[in-house]
């Protein structure tokens, strides 16, 4: 049963009980039920209202989902991107981790983006199962390692 339907079958009871009419008790049920009828109107405006909205929410998700494929490439691995290898660095300065390809390693260095403090790289690559690592050295420093 619905709502307004609740608020109906209510309203036939209170028709049903015979109050006098105009009394203190038939004024104050009456009253009673015509605020239940309007709230039963609000959560049906509200019920459809919701709806509405889960329909464009719905409709948002799917034009997101298709940017997301045109955008990220669904077949695109995030470590093996086109062939390329990605290393990991964290800068000694801030901790932030760092994802470089190998052109950028064969530069031999770059500046840390959050405190830009300048990061040199030394060729020796460790490679593990999990991940690449790379030792590094601070800028100015003969390419020594930390």
């Amino acid at each position: 049963m619905t709502v307004t339907e609740k608020v109906a079958y209510a309203k036939g009871l209170l028709d049903g009980v015979g109050f006098e009419k105009d009394s203190k008790e038939d004024r104050v049920f009456r009253a009673i039920v015509d605020a239940l009828e309007d709230i039963a109107v609000s959560v049906v405006d509200l019920e459809d209202d919701v709806c509405e909205l889960c329909e464009q929410i719905d409709a948002i998700d799917e034009d997101l989902d298709t940017m997301e494929a045109d955008f990220y490439d669904d077949d695109c691995d995030c470590d093996d991107c086109d062939g390329e290898e990605f290393y990991e660095i964290k800068c000694p300065g801030c901790g932030e981790e760092i994802n470089i390809d190998e052109e950028t390693l064969l530069e031999g260095g770059i500046q840390c983006p959050n405190c830009n403090e300048e990061l040199e790289f030394d060729m020796d690559v460790e490679d593990d199962d999990s991940s690449n690592v790379l030792d590094f050295s601070k800028g100015d420093q003969d390419g020594e390692d930390e």
